[in-house]
Order: C-alpha cells, then sequence, then structure tokens
C-alpha cells in the first residue's frame, strides 16, 4: 500500500539505545502509546502508523542536555547516545490541518522521558500537499513590483523610538523617512495598539502622509503596521490598513499562532510581514526545540510574504551561519516546483535586522550569494539605528546604504569607494570599522 507522508528530521538525545528511542516517537505521534490497545489492529498500523525510515548515530554528548526524572528513576548514567532520525508520518493522519501538522511533528516529543534532547530540524512535504496551503499574496517578486524597486535590496527601517510617540509623532517620523527614501518602515514588536497611538488613530495619520507623498512623487513606500492581536481584531486592523490605501500589516508569529497567521491570510490581500520576536525560547538550545528550517517551514504554510532571520554581526545570538541559513531557505520553494519555477511559487522575502547599517551589508550579500544570480539582492535590510542615527540624518543613512550596495555590486571595498561617498565615510567613521 502506498501512503502519502511527510518527513520530519530530529535531533535526539537518549542513554538507550536510539533505534528504539526512534520508533517510540514515531508510534507516540501516530498509532501508538506505550502499551498496545484494543482495535490496534495490523491493518490499523500498516495504515496510520509512522515509521523510523532513517537514523545515523553520532557522537555522544559528554553529559546529558537536559534531565530527565523517568531516567533517574531507572538509573540510566550514559552514555548520552546522539543520532539524527528521520520519521515519515502518514498525511491522512494530519489532513490539510497546520496545527494538527505542528502537534504530529513537535508535539508530546519534547517531554518524552527517554530522551535528554530532541530537536526539530526540518520538515518535507510532497508537491501536492504543499499546494492544499496558501502562497505568499505579495512575495518577494510582488513586493517589488509594489515598491518599484528591482536589482538591489530592499532598504527600510523600524519605528524608534519603540514605543511612546503619539499618532501625530508618528505620522511626522514616516514623513521623514518617506523624503528620506526608505523604502519600507515598520512598527516595532512592542508597539501594537498602545493609548497614545491607537492603531485607529494611527493608520489613517500615518498614511494621509504616505498617500501624499505618494501622490507627489510616484514613489511608493510599505509601512508593516503591527496589528498583532486576538484575530478579530488583526482582521479589523487588516481592513482598516487596506481601507486606508497601506499594502502591509505585521504579525508577532509566536504570539498570534500558526492558525490566527491563517485565518490572517484568508482575509486580506496585504503582504503579512512575519516576526519571529521570542523564537530564542525554541531554537537557541542546541539539543532542544526546533530548528530555523522546521520553524520557517510550519510559519511559510500559513502564506506569509515577508519573514525576519536576524542579522549577520548584530546583537543577537546566532552566528552568521545560523542567519544565512534562515535566509536561504526563506527564498527556496518548500517543496519543488515546476521547471520554469523551482521556488515553487512561494518563496518569502527574508529580512535582516537587528545592527544592521552599510557595513553590515557586505555579509548579507555573501550569505546569499550561493544562491547566484539576482538573488543574492533578494532581502529587505531593516537599518533601525544604521539610518535613523546616522550623523547625517536619515537621508544620509539611506543614502550610505545604497552607496555601500553600489560599490560592493561594483567590486569595490567599502573603505575605498568612502573617498568619494560621504554618507557612506560618515556611517563607516560612527558605526565602527566594520565592513569588509
Amino acid at each position: 500500500m502506498t501512503r502519502e507522508v511527510l518527513q520530519a528530521e530530529y535531533l535526539i538525545e537518549t542513554p538507550l539505545d536510539p533505534a528504539r528511542v526512534a520508533a517510540i516517537i514515531a508510534g507516540e505521534q501516530s498509532s501508538g502509546t506505550f502499551v498496545k490497545v484494543a482495535g490496534e489492529t495490523d491493518e490499523l498500523r500498516a495504515r496510520a502508523a509512522a515509521e523510523v525510515v532513517g537514523l545515523e548515530e553520532l557522537e555522544p554528548a559528554p553529559r546529558p542536555s537536559l534531565a530527565s526524572a523517568y531516567l533517574e528513576r531507572r538509573g540510566e548514567t550514559g552514555p548520552w547516545r546522539r543520532a539524527r532520525i528521520r520519521v515519515a508520518f502518514p498525511l491522512d493522519n494530519i489532513g490539510v490541518n497546520l496545527p494538527t501538522l505542528a502537534a504530529t511533528v513537535a508535539g508530546n516529543l519534547f517531554d518524552l522521558g527517554e530522551l535528554t534532547g530532541l530537536r526539530l530540524l526540518r520538515l518535507a512535504l510532497p508537491p501536492a500537499y504543499r499546494r492544499h496551503y496558501p502562497s505568499p499574496a505579495l512575495g518577494v517578486a510582488g513586493t517589488r513590483a509594489r515598491l518599484g524597486v528591482e536589482g538591489r535590496p530592499l532598504f527600510g527601517t523600524i519605528i524608534k523610538p519603540n514605543v511612546g510617540l503619539r499618532s501625530t509623532e508618528l505620522a511626522d517620523l514616516v514623513e521623514q523617512l518617506c523624503e528620506a527614501g526608505v523604502d519600507f518602515v515598520k512598527d516595532d514588536e512592542v508597539a501594537g495598539n498602545p493609548v497614545h497611538a491607537p492603531l485607529a488613530e494611527r493608520v489613517p495619520a500615518v498614511m494621509a502622509r504616505v498617500r501624499r507623498y505618494r501622490d507627489r512623487t510616484g514613489r511608493e513606500v510599505m509601512v508593516a503596521f503591527n496589528v498583532s492581536d486576538e484575530l478579530d481584531a488583526m482582521r479589523r486592523h487588516a481592513e482598516l490598513v487596506e481601507r486606508e490605501g497601506g499594502s502591509c500589516v505585521m504579525a508577532s508569529l509566536n504570539w498570534c499562532g500558526l492558525a490566527a497567521l491563517q485565518s490572517l491570510r484568508a482575509s486580506t490581500g496585504l503582504a503579512i510581514h512575519g516576526h519571529r520576536n521570542g523564537i530564542g525560547a525554541l531554537m537557541r538550545h542546541p539539543a532542544l526545540g526546533i530548528g530555523i528550517e522546521a520553524y520557517q517551514t510550519l510559519y511559510r504554510l500559513t502564506g506569509l510574504d515577508h519573514l525576519h532571520v536576524h542579522g549577520i554581526g548584530g546583537k543577537f545570538a546566532d552566528d552568521g551561519e545560523e542567519v544565512a541559513a534562515a535566509a536561504r531557505h526563506c527564498l527556496s520553494g518548500l517543496a519543488p516546483g515546476p521547471a520554469d519555477d523551482p521556488g515553487g511559487g512561494d518563496r518569502v522575502l527574508p529580512v535582516f535586522s537587528s545592527g544592521q547599517w552599510a557595513g553590515t551589508l557586505a555579509a548579507t550579500r555573501d550569505a546569499l550569494a550561493p544562491l547566484g544570480g539576482a538573488g543574492a539582492a533578494d532581502f529587505l535590510l531593516l537599518a533601525g539605528g544604521g539610518i535613523l542615527a546616522h550623523p547625517g540624518g536619515p537621508a544620509a543613512g539611506v543614502a550610505s546604504l545604497r552607496q555601500a550596495w553600489a560599490a560592493l555590486s561594483a567590486g569595490e571595498t567599502l573603505e575605498g569607494a568612502a573617498a568619494r561617498r560621504p554618507e557612506l565615510a560618515a556611517a563607516l567613521a560612527f558605526f565602527g570599522p566594520k565592513a569588509g
């Protein structure tokens, strides 16, 4: 019998036989439990049981990564064996149901007593199954088309101060940023619907300035309003943004959740800017949680358009290769597409942020260089302080980013190019010798 399956890859740690523990994982998340039960027939298992389809044992860990009272009761003392395993889950168990998919591949597994470490690394989806879920409304190509920007990265910034500005003050700042030449402005994740600048007041105030700028210059600026809230409110906020001529809303993925993002996608054609704040709780420990590829796969199935990946050389704990891998995953298809569109039409725009400025562009470009061609420019760089704190002001901050990209594209060093570009020179002097 042929079954359509999705495959999940895990890193496990256990003092027990990894093959036995892998079988426990497959059983726990499909048709089995810790004892055989009535109704668990051979036919049912053949149809519904998950199957271990790969196991590679790795070097053992010197000590357990996590405590397990279950193993302590058994007197297990190691060695702490580590393995990479792949489990195939029948899709008929899940249907087209994203919360159930997540519960299947990342549910009670983290609590199993046999394990002292478990990390969901990645998911492999059949193309036909992926097509049951929404694709981005704009994605990379649509965002570029909306902004009229080709051949270079998109440059944006974050509203600073994070919170506290009133609606009129925010509108003034956004107008200033439009005049400075930014492509994109977003709310901070902690700036949702505050009393001093509620969305019902803030969105019309800001969009009046954006529309006026657009009408005068013909240039579009995308503003991502933070609509994170309970679902009905998120829909209302998105409708308001759309009525006011906006093009983008932002949501805090981990706190709104998969189902809410799916529902938001179904109710709006606006770009959804996915902010992953809180992700460190899921992925910072190398032996626990959800790896970035699996995490992004789950949230990309909601149909979002942009996805934060942190920044190379920024203020967060990720190393450069972790950030690069997240960005490259955004620009790949979740399942193989047709020959003329191998990305399957579902690429999302990677968003680099945290401590970004002209001097971090080289490493960012190099991170995407393996994609080749124009793909190395398919990203949004959000420079908060890099634009707003530039000693020459926001317009000079934007100019420094464009100058840095032009220099890199021409094969110049930033230091060499700075001799002819005062905004870039000022950025290098002010933010530090980080360029290469």
